[in-house]
């Protein structure tokens, strides 16, 4: 058995302590939102100066999350369109209260969250659109930074890592934004100034089974899975912690070195 195999199994012990069962079997159809795609992108791909790298680095098919730093309002549509396929996001319940948001939010394909139900509600929406094999977008820092001097980029948030490690075969791709603020700065700026550049940068993926077995990932094998599966819940729950930690920190380490500000 090839040490991929071995890790795989040695994970699959520990599946009642990191699953993530999916808020519900399929995420919402996007028609409108192929149309948009369709029509708008030839349109506007002229006139914005929009810089887009890596992108073949980002899978076409298949469960993949996309996790990028997050300055402006723009950034989930940069991300969008540097994926060159339907990208999910989780969205809060106010972008929904007025008809027209509601409709372009859901013509995307934004999913509505409710944040008073906590992380949990949220987690389980994300694990729809991966269960599905969609593509997921999600800001690690859990909310736009606000500092006002470079470095922008906040300490990320573990929810990322338990989305990877409930779906371990899932590609995560670091993505790094620049220019977003500038291009629409929030609450200041009431429209985008299309005429400012902007870049994405999407980085080589990794997938949580790889990275668990890494020598400067996890580290783990299949013994010492099997070991820690053997352990105490408390145990269990401090190691799952640290690694989640550890994901988290060195995928924003990467988001970082692609050139996030």
């Amino acid at each position: 058995m090839e040490k991929g195999d071995e890790v795989r199994e040695g994970w699959s012990l520990l599946v009642n302590h990191w699953q993530i069962p999916p808020a519900s079997a399929s995420v919402p159809s996007t028609p409108t939102y192929s149309m948009l795609r369709m029509f708008l992108s030839p349109l506007l791909r002229p006139l914005l100066r929009w810089r887009i790298r890596g992108a073949g680095n980002i899978p076409r098919t298949g469960a993949t999350i996309l996790a990028a730093n997050h300055l402006s309002h723009v950034d989930p549509i940069a991300v969008i369109a540097a994926a060159r396929r339907t990208t999910y996001y989780l969205a809060k319940d106010g972008h929904f209260s007025k008809p027209m948001m509601r409709f372009l939010m859901q013509a995307t394909g934004q999913i509505e969250t409710q944040r008073e139900k906590g992380g949990n509600e949220a987690l389980a929406s994300a694990a729809t659109v991966l269960s599905s094999g969609k593509a997921l977008g999600i800001f690690p820092e859990g909310t736009r930074s606000k500092r006002t001097e470079a470095p922008f980029l906040l300490p990320g948030k573990t929810g990322v890592a338990r989305l990877a490690a409930a779906y371990p075969d899932a590609c995560v791709v670091p993505i790094a934004i620049r220019g977003a603020r500038d291009f629409m700065m929030p609450k200041e700026h009431k429209f985008p100034r299309i005429w400012k550049p902007l870049s994405v940068n999407a980085g080589v993926s990794i997938s949580w089974h790889t990275w668990l077995g890494h020598q400067s990932g996890g580290n783990h094998t299949l013994a010492s899975l099997t070991e820690l599966a053997q352990r105490d819940e408390h145990e269990i729950r401090v190691e799952l912690a640290h690694l989640y930690r550890k994901f988290t920190d060195q995928l924003m380490g990467s988001v970082s070195a692609l050139g996030a500000p």
